[in-house]
C-alpha cells in the first residue's frame, strides 16, 4: 500500500469578499486622508496581506481571535454594512463591538458595554 501525502492546508488569517473589497476601495477613494479610520500602513510586527487589491493589516494580538474570519459587504433591504463571520466567536455583543472566544477572553478588550443594554 502506497502512502499518499496530503497537501497541508491552513486556515487563512482573514478573507475578504469581492463585494467588501469593492466597498472598501470606494470608501477609501471618498476619504483619501483616511477619515473613516482606515490605517495607512502597518506597525512593526503586524501581519499584512492583500486581498482583491485591498491591503489588510492585523496586529499580532488580534490575529488568533480573527483567524478564519470572513469580511463581507451586505447591501439588502434589511441592512447595509460590513458583516464579519468569525468562526472563533462563541458569544457577541448586540452592538457588534465585542465578542468572546471559547476561552472566555474578550477579544476586543471592550468591558464597559455599548449603551444598548450589552454587558460584554
Amino acid at each position: 500500500m502506497e502512502i499518499q501525502e496530503r497537501p497541508i492546508t491552513s486556515t487563512p488569517l482573514v478573507t475578504l469578499t469581492e463585494s467588501a473589497a469593492a466597498k472598501i476601495k470606494q470608501l477609501m477613494a471618498e476619504e483619501p486622508e483616511g477619515g473613516l479610520g482606515f490605517d495607512r500602513g502597518s506597525q512593526e510586527g503586524d501581519l499584512e496581506l492583500e486581498l482583491h487589491g485591498v491591503q489588510i493589516v492585523v496586529d499580532p494580538f488580534s490575529a488568533p481571535y480573527l483567524k478564519g474570519s470572513e469580511i463581507d459587504w451586505v447591501d439588502s433591504i434589511q441592512a447595509a454594512g460590513f458583516a464579519i463571520n468569525n468562526p472563533n466567536a462563541t458569544a457577541s455583543c448586540g452592538c457588534g463591538h465585542s465578542f468572546q472566544v471559547e476561552e472566555g477572553a474578550e477579544a476586543e478588550g471592550h468591558t464597559g458595554g455599548c449603551g444598548s443594554g450589552c454587558s460584554h
